[in-house]
């Protein structure tokens, strides 16, 4: 019997204005201007800071066999990798997957510790996604961010499942989901609330 194909899953927090980052991203300030001391601590507290009240969603957010992510999420390195950089996620990262970090500077493939290998890829969207479904092994993709990459796979189409978590804050500016994908229909398949953080499934309508 043929093994299930996995979904392909955006995932991500969002602001209650759709920022998953501020403005004036730095390496000191990865999320830039996020109403906090630019760490993404506030935007992710669901997560870190009260994860019992939010388990359902951080045991959903780890069940994926491979992970695509943009550059921007991988590091602030830009242009050609002119210095060693492997991840703001230390020598064994959260993954314990293959992640396909997207980029136009080619490099090869970085083995971490705790299952964690980076693969570059130079091929574009579509290229990461077929490589992450092989890796996947018919369990599901998830895509992680940063919002950019996210909205290039949602304008692709390519995106069969929605999970939003938008907090109880608002930035103003920065790195917006949605922007310029073009209208979508999507149906609302699940929605939970807590405190702080509003926990929502989007399946995408095909018309």
């Amino acid at each position: 019997m043929t093994p299930p194909t996995g979904k392909v899953i955006g995932n991500i927090t969002i602001s209650a204005d759709g920022y998953a980052a501020g403005l004036n991203q730095t390496e000191e300030r990865p999320f830039g201007d996020d109403g906090g001391d630019g760490s993404g601590g506030k935007l992710h507290a669901w997560m870190f800071d009260d994860p019992e009240a939010n388990q359902a969603e951080v045991d959903e957010l780890a069940a994926y066999s491979a992970v695509i992510m943009g550059r921007n999420m991988f590091g602030p390195v830009r242009g050609e990798w002119d210095r060693p950089w492997n991840g703001w996620w230390g020598d064994d990262p959260v993954f314990h997957a293959p992640v396909f970090v997207l980029t136009h500077h080619a490099r090869e493939p970085q083995p971490m510790e705790g299952g964690t290998t980076y693969h570059f890829v130079t091929s574009g969207i579509e290229s990461a996604l077929a490589q992450a479904r092989e890796a996947a092994g018919g369990g599901d993709v998830s895509i992680l961010g940063g919002a950019d990459t996210i909205n290039q796979y949602l304008a692709a189409g390519l995106v069969e499942e929605l999970r939003l978590h938008v907090v109880a804050l608002t930035l103003g500016a920065g790195a917006r989901l949605f922007e310029g994908v073009p209208p979508l229909a999507l149906e609302q398949v699940k929605s939970r609330a807590s405190k702080s953080v509003t926990h929502l499934t989007y399946v995408p309508v095909k018309e």
